[in-house]
């Protein structure tokens, strides 16, 4: 029942003439996109401040669906989006810098299958970019300024479901990378896979198999490494009525609590919930302050719908922050 219900809106979506969907965007180049300013409420972020929001607009066809988000190191955010676009522009407070809204690494592609990009890695001392791709569970790597591309379709990743592949990835300090996948490896289970790379997957690294079991009716859709190595997971909460709405949460694991076969604990550190501004958020970026510390950046994918929008949030992690839930125990 539950695919039938999916399989339904899914159609619905994409019928012409539905009500909810934006309409074709024009054909239109400029490279200018509008930060508005949001009303910071009061909430409750746990250890975490919330020091930003803006809602995001831009008339370019290639502006919106963001669903991966890295730190450049540069004082710039590079976004990503499932329809094989990206935006480049200057962190709100750093230095302003063009925004650069294009095809991602240069490459025009109609077929959905070809651009689904879900994930975003980054090596800060190469400035080497990893992306994931959903649809056919593939992983690429290119150099500094997209100037090389390197390709795998790793073999651990070949059962994982369409639609539901290398959702979240994170490069480790050491070299290592992090993917978990969107969705259960069979209908109506509740572990999602999860790989440890033990180096670069492109090179054709073996991983480690594990598992990580979100809290229900959550799905994990971004990790970023913290300073002191530990990860945190942004996790997604879709709920599809007349009006979309969505929830998160943040969580926190260490990777060295990975398991070969086990289940990946982790730890609640707020959930992104009203008051705060919420949309669909599937994008995280950390800037570490130098301090311990550091700066998180979420970014929402609007889906391309009237009723949706592309929020960028700023939070502020101190530095020796923990938090506050209990280990999520397996099931």
């Amino acid at each position: 029942m539950r695919r039938l219900v999916a399989l339904l809106l899914v159609a619905l979506g994409l019928a012409p003439g539905t009500w909810w969907r934006s309409p074709v965007p024009a054909a239109d180049e400029r490279q200018i996109v509008s930060f508005t300013p949001l009303p910071l409420p009061e909430v409750d972020l746990g250890p975490l401040r919330l020091a930003g929001a803006w809602q995001l607009r831009s008339a370019n066809a290639h502006f919106g669906s963001y669903s991966a988000l890295t730190a450049l190191g540069d004082g710039t955010l590079l976004a990503a989006s499932d329809r094989g676009r990206m935006l480049r522009f200057s962190a709100p407070g750093a230095r302003p810098s063009p925004v650069r809204l294009d095809v991602f690494a240069g490459r025009a592609q109609r077929d959905k299958r070809q651009v689904d990009l879900e994930s975003l890695a980054r090596d800060p001392a190469t400035g080497r970019i990893w992306a994931g791709f959903e649809v056919d569970n593939r992983i690429e790597r290119y150099e500094a300024g997209f100037r090389r591309r390197a390709t795998v379709r790793p073999q651990a990743m070949r059962d994982w479901r369409g639609w539901f592949g290398a959702e979240a990835m994170v490069r480790l300090a050491d070299g290592r990378f992090i993917v978990l996948a969107e969705g259960a490896a069979r209908w109506f289970g509740s572990a999602m896979p999860g790989l440890l790379f033990p180096s670069d997957p492109v090179a054709g690294a073996t991983p480690e198999r594990f598992v990580f079991v979100p809290p229900d009716g959550f799905r994990p859709v971004d990790l970023a490494s913290l300073p002191d190595g530990r990860v945190l997971i942004l996790l997604r909460n879709a709920g599809w009525g007349i009006v979309p709405a969505f929830s998160g949460k943040l969580m926190l694991a260490d990777p060295a609590a990975i398991r070969a076969g086990q289940p990946w604990r982790a730890q609640l550190v707020a959930d992104l919930v009203a008051p705060l501004p919420t949309d669909n958020y599937e994008g995280l970026a950390v800037e570490p302050d130098g301090r311990g510390g550091a700066v998180l950046w979420l970014i929402s994918d609007d889906n391309q719908m009237t009723l949706q929008r592309t929020l960028l949030l700023k939070l502020v992690w101190p530095a020796n922050a923990k938090a506050r839930g209990n280990a999520r125990a397996p099931r």
